[in-house]
């Protein structure tokens, strides 16, 4: 506040302290810093005081921003809690205008007077400073004073200026319509609102600041107008919501239900139905037809609800009311009954070619045939073949069964011959057209029509083509098809000649689309009419067609028949058959070929032949099929040659099959040695198989050993079982051992050898020779089964110590008196057979089964 000319500058001072700074100001008037330092000095002081020192400096520099930023911020701060009709809050303004005629460019100072303004409530005076100060501010610095300026429309109920205002900032900043909007809706200024948010959705360049999207913004117009009806004058509504149905397609629901409830609220229900009716008519989506038939639903029930609460009120209703109230019901009633079918057109709509949804609308049209025909016409119509999901042919087909249903057949003919004219996808949709034609002609008993149609369905065409040309019609190709020619030779077995039967099979195999199915039947349709050489030659001509898995059946159903018919009389011609068959066949089909080959030897031919042919049929069979096949083989030689002649089939088998065959067909062999009495043999026998059982693994063999040697054996056998049976256990040992170190040290040595296949071979030929030393152990060479009588093999002196608990217990004696014998090598053998002379010797019947079949057939003779 200025300083009176009547007061001294001495009566300023109350102490000698300011002194000083009055020096310095004296020095340096014009000095703002040494001002500012003054005023610091100053801030305890009375507010007087400290104002006539900001005013003695703004005297001298009355230019200064930092002076008079500071001392009007002083002078807020002193009338900051004071009542705002105060005198001293008009001597802030006052102070406030004298610093605006300096620092008029200056937006903190305006800034700060608008804020101080507003809070003193004076809505006019704060109105025009705020238009002073945009106009005073150059354009860049108006976005500083519009937030204040807004805050300051807000803090009051002055809708009208607020407006006006509002409409000058979208000017500057047209992106904060939303804000606006927003304002607008929170006064009731709900037209204006709309017409903003109009404005807004039809500007495609506006980016919304809450991130809404154009669609959301439609969806908040639409509600906004919809629910607003007698607020909103300014637009159409129905024209702006129809718009807004054609730019999103996707998502009408909403906007439907909008346009509907614009209308409700309106009053106009009527229009309103119509609306609903319109929208489930013609939405796309399932989820948007849910949307409205709920509205729709909701609607129809509150207005009958409506009536009939105020119906209830009157205790004497008028007729006009109670047909109202009917009226009401029924169209309720009508709507909830259409809602499958609306739905159904809802899915057509999405796509009308789909053949399964025109077969449920044709069933919901059950019971009204006039519907169903219109239903049949339209679908045969829209659906289109190239797009048509599902099967098309499906339609005319039931089309044309319900003509027949209903006793109509001239009718279903001639949905039958518009139906095969259509250019299907697939030939096989035709062909089936033409069968279903075909099958209607025979429940009606017309046998020849139907007979006459699959001629036609079967005639060649003018020109030859291609079965998979795509380029040619379905029609041109529908001759190949082998579905129609197969219901076609059904038809002639069934209702035709012998000749036009034989004609019909002769031509699918000209034609060469038979399968194996259609020779097997060719053939057995001949020899149904006793022409078997002409159904052999059919299956000849099916076995020159196809190739091997496929003529499986043929050759067969070709033996089995031949057979069947012949027998024996034409032997070598079955034999030469049997050839051709085998030449050729797949492993794992040629088992019931071969058993039928033996069977054949075995009726009418030789044994010999019939060996051979089982011979042949052990190597010729699957590895997992072999087994049972010399099983097999070895029953039919005991049968015929006797059971010593099965001894070669047992050491084949041995030899070819696989471990664990070989080791199960090397007990059966044991066994068959055990029941004919040659004891040495069977344990030769398992001595044999021992060196293929790992005693960790194959526990059962050696316990069936065991068993053997018990029953038949002695305490010599014995210990020379449990000794093959620690060696073959080390022998495995010292495999696994060796390989292990071996790889170990190779990898250690050796990691970057490029050869790693040539140390595996030393592995393998050197566990071959430990199990070649282990096989020389106990007699056997070479891959034969060498027979040794069990007496003469003597244990060794250096036997293994290690306690076994399958070891028998063995007095020392008799160590001592097999060591002694072990000192005599060379004599063994003979102190052997000494011994053996001296011995009484059994003697016991020879089984029957030794001499086979043969055997017997002689003694009957004599």
């Amino acid at each position: 506040m200025p300083i009176s000319a009547g007061v001294d500058l001495a009566d300023v001072f109350f102490n000698e302290e300011d002194l000083p700074y009055e020096e310095e100001i004296l020095r340096n008037a014009y000095s703002v810093k040494h001002w500012m330092r003054y005023v610091e000095h100053k801030r305890n002081a009375p507010k007087f005081v400290i104002n006539t020192v900001f005013e003695r400096a703004l005297k001298e520099l009355p230019g200064s921003y930092k002076l008079w930023y500071n001392y009007l911020k002083t002078l807020r701060r002193q009338v900051k809690g004071k009542c705002i009709t105060d005198s001293e809050y008009e001597e802030v303004n006052n102070a406030f205008e004298r610093a605006l005629v300096f620092m008029h460019k200056m937006p903190r100072i305006w800034m700060d007077y608008c804020a101080f303004m507003t809070g003193q409530c004076r809505i006019t005076r704060t109105r025009q400073l705020f238009d002073r100060a945009l106009r005073a501010l150059p354009i860049t610095q108006h976005h500083r004073m519009w937030p204040l300026y807004l805050q300051f429309l807000r803090k009051f109920d002055i809708p009208e200026t607020a407006v006006r205002v509002w409409r000058r900032y979208l000017k500057l900043c047209p992106e904060d319509a939303e804000e606006y909007v927003e304002f607008l809706v929170s006064i009731g200024h709900l037209d204006e609102a709309a017409q903003q948010l109009a404005s807004i959705v039809d500007n495609e360049n506006f980016v919304s600041k809450h991130g809404k999207s154009n669609h959301q913004l439609w969806n908040e117009l639409c509600e906004l107008i919809s629910k607003n009806p007698d607020k909103v004058h300014s637009l159409n509504v129905d024209a702006i919501i129809r718009g807004g149905l054609r730019r999103y397609t996707d998502q009408l629901g909403h906007l439907w239900n909008s346009l509907a409830d614009y209308y409700v609220r309106s009053g106009l229900f009527d229009r309103a139905r119509d609306i609903y009716e319109e929208a489930i008519q013609t939405v796309t989506t399932v989820r948007d037809f849910s949307q409205v038939f709920d509205a729709y639903a909701q609607f129809e029930e509150l207005s009958l609800s409506k009536v009939m609460e105020e119906m209830a009120k009157n205790p004497t209703p008028t007729e006009d009311e109670e047909i109202d109230v009917e009226l009401r019901m029924s169209r309720f009633e009508y709507l909830m009954e259409r809602r499958l079918l609306l739905l159904n057109s809802v899915l057509l709509r999405q796509n009308p070619h789909n053949v399964a949804e025109w077969h449920k609308r044709i069933e919901l049209f059950e019971g009204k045939p006039h519907e169903i025909i219109n239903t049949y016409t339209e679908a045969v119509h829209t659906v289109q073949p190239k797009l048509a999901v599902g099967k098309l042919y499906t339609l005319w087909v039931e089309f044309a069964k319900f003509y027949e249903k209903n006793k109509q057949l001239p009718d279903a003919r001639i949905v039958f011959e518009k139906a095969v004219q259509v250019d299907y996808l697939k030939v096989d949709e035709l062909a089936s057209v033409w069968c279903e034609w075909s099958e209607m002609e025979i429940r009606a008993e017309n046998y020849d029509e139907a007979l006459k149609i699959m001629q036609r369905a079967t005639a060649m065409p003018k020109r030859k083509v291609a079965y998979h040309d795509d380029t040619e019609t379905v029609q041109m190709r529908v001759y190949k098809s082998l579905k129609l020619w197969s219901m076609y030779a059904d038809l002639e077995e069934s209702f035709g000649t012998f000749q036009t039967c034989k004609q019909v099979y002769d031509r699918i195999i000209d034609l060469k689309i038979c399968t194996p199915q259609i020779i097997i039947n060719y053939a057995l349709f001949l020899e149904e009419h006793n022409y078997f050489e002409e159904a052999f030659k059919a299956y000849e001509k099916g076995i020159s067609l196809f190739k091997w898995p496929n003529v499986y059946d043929i050759w067969n159903t070709y033996l089995t028949k031949f057979l069947k018919r012949y027998g024996g009389q034409k032997l070598e011609r079955a034999r030469d058959l049997f050839e051709q068959c085998l030449d050729g066949c797949p492993p794992d089909l040629a088992k019931n070929l071969y058993l039928l080959y033996a069977k054949l030897e075995e009726d009418h031919g030789l044994a010999r032949h019939a060996m051979a042919v089982y011979e042949r049929a052990t190597t010729a069979v699957k590895e997992d099929e072999a087994f049972a096949m010399f099983n097999l083989y070895i029953k039919k030689a005991a049968e015929i040659y006797g059971i010593p002649r099965t001894r070669q089939i047992y050491e084949k088998a041995i030899e070819v099959l696989q471990e664990a065959q070989s080791r199960q067909m090397c007990m059966l062999f044991a066994e068959m040695e055990t029941k004919l009495g040659e004891i040495d043999r069977a344990r030769a026998i398992y001595a044999h198989c021992s060196q293929m059982c790992d005693p960790r693994i194959t526990a059962e063999f050696w316990q069936t050993w065991k068993e053997f040697e018990i029953r038949h054996g002695n305490e010599d056998t014995m210990r020379e079982m449990l000794r093959i049976k620690r060696s073959i256990q080390a022998t495995y040992n010292t495999q696994i051992n060796m390989m292990s170190a071996t790889l170990i040290n190779s990898a250690v040595t050796g990691a970057g050898s490029s050869e790693p296949r040539d140390a595996m071979r030393a592995l393998e030929a050197k566990a071959a020779e430990t199990s070649a030393r282990a096989i020389a152990a106990v007699g056997a060479s070479g891959g034969n089964i060498m027979f040794v009588r069990g007496e003469t093999q003597g244990g060794s002196k250096n036997a293994d110590k290690v306690v076994n608990p399958d070891e028998i217990d063995i007095d020392e004696e008799d160590d001592e008196e097999e060591d002694e014998e072990e000192g005599a090598e060379g004599e063994g053998g003979e102190a052997a057979e000494d011994v053996s002379k001296k011995m009484p010797i059994q003697k016991q019947a020879v089984p029957a089964k030794v001499f086979g079949s043969l055997r017997r057939e002689e003694e009957e003779d004599e």
